[in-house]
């Protein structure tokens, strides 16, 4: 256990006793004390956290010495001025008008207060300080500075999940100074970490800060360390859309999105990225490629970080905290997984049967779906795989378009291959039943005019 004073009146203290320590305890006559004193006075000495050595007085040493003999190592301990913060510059009106507008005006800054008074005639330039009128606002119980727009901010308070599992942190942590092939290339890192253990689940070095990175990363962790019950992400646009926003209400994921401008509340992931910059990102100069990169941070999680003894966890490790997760639990389904992940679009289908999905043409074979809006299916689970067509129940598969081989292909009827011949004769014959239709007219006739 490190034994270190409690404060820095108390470090004074124990300063001052260090100093007065060849007298404190002798028994001196008053001739006698009165040249220790002046010996002590001729020493040089320095004082906590100064550069240089000092003198002290017979005065302030005699003065020291009564002071601990009468309460001890307390009595040695600096005392404020009983005034402090209380503007003595400032006449008693001053001061209470700079209260009363702080009360009334909770929102308005101290820059603000003290212009106003001064274009007003009301309070001499320079004469006080903004440091000064905060010191006289904390005094008296009232904020420092100006209240926030959304009103009085809340208590901040260290906070921790239950259990490992229970929330992952999502981020990305822009690396600069990187070269990556002899080119200086943006590179991103993208992580997520879980909170109760402070275990890396992901950690990838892409070029882009797009949703479809995060993406890939997290159905790589899915796989590994199964669901989490929630993510807790910042609200940059790569975390807001609606892939992501779908496929967590589909797995039960609840999604969490810190508050705008308060970069305290995403502590735990912060402290992360300084860790990895002061351990690994701020030595990685030129690379070959991004691949190299992501096999140095998995070493680094592996070797320091996960196994390395973490302040927030009592001296435990991630590793061994994380570990104490069930094993199989929160585990998706494969099948789960891509149904979840797989994102549906409208898209009219074009005059030769083209379907366009971010700018790539594909080709679909039935013909008979030209010109017609049709529901367009992808599934990022399985990014290889092409798109595909939902149509009356159907699945119909599209094929990258090959323009020469179209050129060489046979032409099939819009309407699809024509059906097969039935093996025996139908009777149908259409002129026939005009016949019937006229015989039964021209009989009609004449019934109506023989009628008695």
């Amino acid at each position: 256990m490190d034994l270190g004073p409690t404060d820095h009146a108390e470090t004074v203290a124990i300063y001052r006793a260090t100093v007065i320590g060849p007298i404190m305890h002798r028994e001196l006559a008053r001739g006698q004390l009165a040249n220790e004193l002046r010996t002590l006075s001729e020493q040089r000495f320095r004082p906590p956290g100064a550069d240089s050595t000092r003198t002290y007085s017979v005065p302030t040493l005699e003065r020291w010495l009564y002071a601990y003999r009468a309460e001890g190592i307390a009595g040695l301990r600096p005392q404020p001025r009983c005034d402090r913060g209380f503007a003595q510059d400032l006449t008693e009106e001053l001061r209470d008008l700079l209260l009363d507008i702080r009360r009334e005006h909770p929102d308005a800054s101290v820059p603000l207060i003290i212009k106003t008074l001064v274009d007003e005639g009301r309070l001499e330039e320079g004469k006080v300080s903004e440091p000064t009128v905060r010191r006289l606002y904390a005094a008296h119980s009232l904020r420092r500075r100006a209240a926030r727009p959304e009103g009085e901010p809340k208590t901040r308070l260290r906070w921790q999940a239950e259990r490992p599992g229970a929330l992952w942190h999502g981020d990305v942590c822009h690396l600069t100074g990187c070269t990556v092939g002899g080119k200086t290339v943006p590179v991103r890192i993208h992580g997520m970490l879980d909170d109760a253990s402070r275990y890396v689940v992901a950690l990838e070095a892409h070029n882009t800060e797009k949703e479809v990175d995060m993406l890939a990363m997290t159905v790589d962790a899915l796989r590994r360390h199964g669901k989490p019950d929630g993510l807790y992400l910042d609200n940059g646009s790569t975390y807001r859309g609606d892939i992501l926003k779908t496929a967590c209400a589909r797995l039960g994921i609840t999604l969490l999105h810190a508050r705008p401008y308060d970069p305290e509340a995403r502590g735990k992931m912060e402290r992360f990225w300084r860790t990895l910059r002061e351990g690994c990102l701020n030595y990685l100069g030129a690379v070959a490629s991004l691949a190299d990169i992501n096999t140095t941070l998995r070493a680094f999680l592996d070797k320091r970080y996960h196994p390395a003894p973490h302040a927030g966890l009592l001296g435990k490790t991630p590793a061994k905290v994380y570990a104490a997760r069930p094993a199989g639990e929160g585990a998706v389904d494969e099948k789960v997984l891509r149904t979840a992940l797989t994102e549906r679009t409208r898209r009219r289908v074009s005059g030769d049967n083209i379907v366009s999905v971010d700018g790539v043409a594909w080709q679909l074979d039935q013909g008979y779906l030209a010109g017609q809006l049709v529901t367009v299916a992808r599934c990022f689970v399985a990014p290889d795989e092409p798109p595909w067509v939902e149509h009356e129940s159907k699945r119909l598969v599209l094929h990258p378009v090959d323009p020469e081989a179209n050129a060489r292909l046979k032409r099939s009827p819009r309407g699809g291959p024509a059906a097969e011949r039935p093996k025996r004769a139908v009777d149908f014959n259409p002129t026939r039943a005009l016949g019937h239709r006229k015989g039964r007219d021209d009989g009609g006739s004449s019934n109506d005019g023989g009628a008695p």
